[in-house]
């Protein structure tokens, strides 16, 4: 059994709990070792829950002082850039947490710095390590829904106001002069925008040759809760993803795919998948999931191909570019939205069957009518050719 791979982990705190937890069990697999956490404020061992690795806030030390093999970074969104590269200087491999990068010149600089440094770098969309994907990639590519129409995603999520007070980055679209652009598309919701274009085999940069978007916000934030985004491919497959933090119902998010005689919907964060089509029932489908940490120790160890490389999240990255390049969300009309009693939170009436309608039928929120929605002069499309 080959010796496990010492890792580092830039960012143990809010989401970085999670990677605490999928590291241990890693190493309790035999596969990685913690060996050191980069903090700004060092945890207590109570705080961590057992006895502390190294801990510093010189990332670049830490990774020397350690040796470690991997680092898994999950801090705020501006600093992504630098610390992966910080790493890539040190023929340190990365899994870096969704969204790569802050702006598409970001995420360019990282993707490049990397390349030049031979190292492997994940990037944390962990939708995509699902055996859904080839499984519907093969349905479709068989022909069982017919021809390739197109692509829908819905996202009905509730956040209470506390949500985007959680970081100093939380809800802004920039920061003491630097992209954050965080927002519902490209951060808590990404992995919607991401899963549709990956599953209509339009992932990388090149395959995005038009964009347009509607970034809306009922909360007294700088950047969108509830937007839509229409994504035009090269493929010919359009991919329209709509997306909330203030619906009156929490749901599952789904992408749906479209063909001219069926459909599949696909409950990413469930691996959970339903096929319709003309003249069969419905059937239900459940998968596993590969988890990118341990297929980058995969990769590392046995040459097992890396699931979400750079490139392979360069078209979500010319989405997250049309979100910084456009207009600020424009806030909705306090007659569009309401407090919820007693939950400290925003809900926009009627906004649950608006979100899926625009994945059921590829339109925007001010085609489907919605009353509030932006006209078609504060709409912004970009074009990528």
């Amino acid at each position: 059994m080959s010796t496990p791979l010492p890792v580092v982990l830039a960012g143990a705190r809010g989401h970085g709990r999670w990677h605490v937890e999928n590291i241990r069990r890693l190493q309790r697999k035999g596969l990685v070792r913690l060996v050191g956490i980069c903090e700004l404020t060092p945890l207590t061992e109570e705080e961590f829950g057992g006895r502390l690795p190294e801990q510093s806030a010189d990332f670049g030390a830490l990774l020397q002082s350690t040796g470690a093999r991997i680092a898994v970074i999950c801090t705020p969104i501006p600093t992504h850039t630098d610390l992966a590269l910080t790493a890539a200087e040190r023929g340190v491999h990365i899994l870096l947490e969704k969204p790569p990068a802050p702006s598409y010149a970001e995420y360019r600089r990282m993707a490049d710095g990397v390349a030049e440094a031979g190292v492997a770098c994940q990037i944390g969309f962990q939708s995509l390590g699902s055996h859904a994907l080839p499984a519907i990639r093969e349905l479709v590519d068989r022909g069982v829904i017919g021809q390739l129409v197109g692509l829908g995603g819905a996202g009905a999520w509730v956040r209470d106001e506390d949500y985007f007070r959680r970081a100093p980055w939380a809800g802004k679209r920039r920061l003491n002069g630097a992209d954050v652009v965080d927002g519902a598309l490209t951060n808590p919701l990404a992995h919607a925008v991401a899963t549709g274009l990956a599953l209509g085999g339009s992932s990388r940069a090149e395959d995005v040759t038009g964009i347009e978007t509607e970034l809306l916000r009922a909360n007294a934030i700088e950047s969108d809760d509830t937007s839509c985004v229409r994504i035009t491919t090269a493929q010919g497959h359009p991919v329209t993803v709509a997306v909330t933090l203030c619906a009156e119902r929490a749901d599952e998010p789904y992408v749906l795919v479209h063909g001219s005689s069926g459909r599949i919907t696909l409950w990413y964060k469930q691996d959970r998948v339903l096929l319709q089509r003309a003249d069969h029932g419905p059937e239900e489908f459940e998968y596993g999931r590969t988890d990118l940490l341990e297929n980058l120790v995969a990769h590392l160890t046995t040459g097992a191909d890396l699931l979400v490389t750079p490139d392979e999240t360069g078209a979500f990255m010319r989405v997250v570019e049309a979100i910084r390049q456009a207009p600020d969300p424009a806030p909705l009309p306090e007659t569009a939205w309401h407090r919820i009693p007693g939950e400290n939170r925003r809900v926009v009436p009627g906004i649950d069957g608006l979100v899926a309608a625009a994945a059921d039928t590829l339109s925007l929120y001010s085609e489907l009518g919605a009353p509030w929605a932006l006209p078609p002069a504060r709409r912004k499309e970009v074009s990528t050719r």
